[in-house]
């Protein structure tokens, strides 16, 4: 069985795309040159691979398989163009990145903008994902690595920890909470919250530490980064669970009052996920080293 990296390229497009079409435009092709690719590949493998209907395209379950392999299959091509290119072991390639919102809002972009600085031939795509999806994407190899926050269980990855977190209770500086010393979860219900946005991975993860407690979190407002939500909690608008981090440098220029919170949760052990560092490409590991100093 022959395959054909153009066909499997293809694929990967159409598979990430609504419709054949668009799939066939990224890839520089027609959608009738695309289409017949598709049927080529699918008469090789003797399966179908696509639904098509009028309002797109879906992955039947062996589509979903060779996309799981065709991702490897070419990662694996960019990882050996990398290892030799011109630029050098490390000062080139392409680096996809799955992380959550603490890291994407926070400390990546600083480490980043360093990292691509001494590397013109490097480019990144840096997307927020919620944890159980930046874990299968590294297990699948639709991404390099992925930055999570908190216990990973998943069999198959290399854990690299570096560094140590913790949520805390943001509140008004003369808020009823701002004088206790450490509150739960539950008394905080109490009151209105100002979370982010929706698909972050946070407020996921606080919908179901609330959903454990057989309540509901009140939000108010939901914002897009953590200095938006410290000025609606100094306006007095609401409170907020945030990383101590992001709460510390916020409240230097902000009346914020922070308070422990009483949760064994709230400490989160921030991690790098890869499959395998060793096998990774130059530019990845030297990444990782950044991130991670003495993991390479």
């Amino acid at each position: 069985m022959h395959f054909d990296l153009a066909d499997l390229r293809l694929f990967i497009h159409v598979a990430e795309s609504p419709s054949l079409t668009q799939g066939a435009r990224r890839a520089h092709l027609s959608p009738a040159a695309a289409s017949a690719r598709i049927k080529a590949l699918e008469a090789q493998l003797d399966s179908r691979l696509l639904y098509r209907d009028s309002r797109g395209v879906e992955l039947t379950p062996a589509g979903k398989k060779l996309l799981q392999h065709a991702r490897l299959v070419l990662r694996q091509v960019d990882y050996l163009k990398g290892e030799f290119t011109r630029y050098g072991a490390d000062s080139a390639g392409h680096i996809r990145i799955f992380a959550n919102t603490t890291a994407v809002t926070e400390f990546l972009p600083e480490i980043l903008a360093g990292f691509l600085a001494q590397r013109p031939g490097v480019t990144v795509d840096l997307q927020e994902r919620l944890s159980r999806d930046i874990v299968r994407g590294v297990l699948d190899g639709s991404t390099d690595l992925g930055i999570i926050a908190g216990p990973v269980q998943a069999q198959g990855l290399e854990v690299l920890h570096f560094s140590t977190d913790r949520l805390v209770l943001a509140v008004p500086v003369d808020h009823p909470l701002a004088s206790e010393p450490r509150v739960d979860l539950g008394r905080t219900l109490a009151y209105q919250h100002i979370g982010l946005h929706e698909g972050s991975t946070l407020l996921t993860f606080l919908r179901d530490q609330v959903d454990k407690l057989g309540a509901t979190l009140s939000l108010r407002i939901q914002l897009s980064s953590f200095e938006a939500v410290c000025r609606m909690i100094e306006a007095g608008v609401g409170i907020g669970i945030i990383p101590e981090s992001a709460a510390r440098r916020h409240s230097r220029t902000m009346r914020l009052a922070l308070v422990e919170l009483d949760e064994p949760w709230a400490i989160r052990e921030r991690s790098v996920l890869v499959r395998e560092l060793d096998a990774l490409p130059g530019s990845v590991r030297a990444l990782i080293a950044a991130l991670v100093p003495g993991s390479t």
